[in-house]
């Protein structure tokens, strides 16, 4: 997207940094990265209330501990650099509304539900974890981005803008995420599977529009 000050981190370098030795990264890269924990950790439980209710029943424990885990090795990345970081609030179905009802009542099944919640709870997420990157994302493109989106994937907008679209576009590449964590812990999961297949599907047609 072009945004300024994407190129302050070397993601890669702080990766391999961070392999190295967690309690000795720089301000910068452990704002980053403890950030980016915090935001991994608080952002499944969210996502699980916009889900079926067998969905969310049957992984809000393993999410809760997730989140748990990851909250104690933020901290203790953040507290070794003498950075402060917070974790996003996310929206939960409660909090979105289109025209005038509840974003829930206008989604049904599986599939809809997930890729709404992607939609906007990944945009939540990038511009959390940008801005602790040093990120500059435009706000006008960002309330574009949630008010199209919502409108798109839980309302009646057939469309998105371009810019838009590309936006969403590139957040929806995390079936490449998925993809590598499924195959580094040799899950083999059936639900992973999904999730990329999903996730896959939604960028190919968001790029073909």
């Amino acid at each position: 997207m072009g945004f300024a000050g994407a190129d302050r981190l070397d993601g890669d370098r702080v990766a391999a940094a961070l392999a190295d030795d967690p309690t000795g990264l720089s301000p910068a890269a452990a704002r980053s990265v403890a950030t980016t924990l915090l935001a991994d950790g608080a952002f499944s439980e969210p996502y699980c209330e916009w889900m079926p209710w067998w969905y969310e029943l049957g992984l809000i424990a393993p999410v809760r501990y997730a989140d748990w885990r990851l909250r104690r090795v933020a901290g203790e990345v953040a507290n070794a650099a003498g950075v402060t970081v917070t974790a996003p609030r996310f929206s939960r179905p409660r909090d979105v509304v289109v025209d005038g009802d509840p974003a829930l009542t206008r989604l049904s099944g599986f599939r809809e539900r997930f890729l709404a919640a992607a939609a906007l709870l990944h945009l939540e997420w990038f511009v959390h974890a940008a801005a602790a990157d040093g990120i500059e994302v435009p706000t006008d493109l960002v309330t574009r981005t949630r008010t199209e989106s919502v409108s798109h994937y839980a309302g009646d907008r057939d469309h998105l803008s371009p810019p838009v679209r590309r936006f969403q576009r590139l957040l929806f590449t995390d079936d490449g995420w998925v993809g590598r964590v499924d195959a580094a812990y040799d899950l083999d999961s059936w639900l992973f599977g999904l999730w990329e297949r999903l996730l896959r599907a939604e960028r190919r047609r968001l790029s073909a529009e």
